[in-house]
């Protein structure tokens, strides 16, 4: 299934996507997208509804992020072979782990905000992964069983505020409108192998990031099953898994983003995201 909330912010409403593209409203069987909804046995049962039998939404309304009542935003750093090599980095022994904060998610086609004072806002298309009943202290054989399903996940990151400033990444990846996700959960039955997904992003037209999940170092089994050592899990957290190479930071000289500047990027399978930069004033 393709699981979506959709409307104003604030106001969105459950959806689900049909096979002909159509949006079905969701709402007489779920309150959201969020918490006891997004149980492997709330998911069984929406599963098991007819789309054509659900009320079709008319014309094109927003898309707000596919999940709500995340607690926690959980990134990866360095997490992709390439990308660790284009930023002269050595691949870390054990996953490097930062917050992103709650705040700053947004629905995939939002505008992106450049906080006051930056001068190296820099795009990372990653895959998201959305935790789907609580996970303490999982294996990594029986990880996946608590994943709820994957989606697009944009982890905007502002490098000076990240890494020359004093203190931990966090600051460079919680400015508001810093995590577009959606435009929809992909439930994890329609994802044969995360870790074999072709994965894209471009800015004004021009491709900057084509890779694929298979670099990624440490895999979502792992990951679900490391995080869960260190912290329960729960309905609705998100873990963005790092990113491919073709990173601002990365290119020579440094390229990074200025308002008007709009990014577009995708995951096969996930959908796409498509968001226009302006400056926070």
């Amino acid at each position: 299934m393709k699981l979506l909330r959709y409307g104003e912010v604030g106001s969105e409403r459950p959806g689900m996507l049909d096979a002909d593209g159509t949006i079905r409203d969701l709402s007489a069987h779920v309150a959201d997208i969020a918490g006891k909804a997004l149980d492997p046995a709330s998911l069984e049962t929406l599963s098991k509804l007819d789309p054509k039998s659900l009320p079709a939404v008319s014309g094109k309304p927003r898309i707000g992020a596919c999940v709500a009542g995340t607690g926690k935003f959980i990134c990866i750093g360095l997490n992709y072979s390439d990308h660790a090599a284009e930023t002269g980095a050595t691949v870390p022994p054990e996953p490097i782990i930062f917050m992103k904060a709650s705040s700053a998610i947004v629905g995939p086609d939002d505008d992106v905000l450049i906080p006051r004072g930056s001068v190296k806002t820099d795009w990372e298309v990653e895959l998201g992964v959305v935790i789907g009943k609580t996970a303490k202290y999982v294996t990594e054989a029986e990880a996946l069983d608590y994943v709820a399903g994957y989606c697009v996940a944009h982890d905007v990151s502002e490098r000076a505020f990240q890494a020359e400033r004093q203190g931990q990444w966090t600051k460079g990846k919680s400015c508001d409108t810093f995590g577009p996700i959606g435009p929809w959960l992909v439930t994890k039955d329609e994802v044969k192998d995360p870790q074999n997904i072709p994965m894209w992003l471009k800015v004004n037209g021009k491709t900057m990031q084509n890779g694929s999940t298979k670099t990624m170092v440490y895999g979502v089994a792992y990951l679900v099953s490391y995080l869960s050592q260190f912290m329960s899990l729960h309905p609705g957290d998100i873990i963005s898994t790092g990113t491919p190479p073709g990173v601002g930071l990365g290119m020579k000289p440094p390229v990074f983003l200025k308002a008007g500047d709009v990014v577009e990027l995708g995951i096969e399978g996930l959908g796409q995201q498509k968001q226009t930069f302006k400056a926070d004033v």
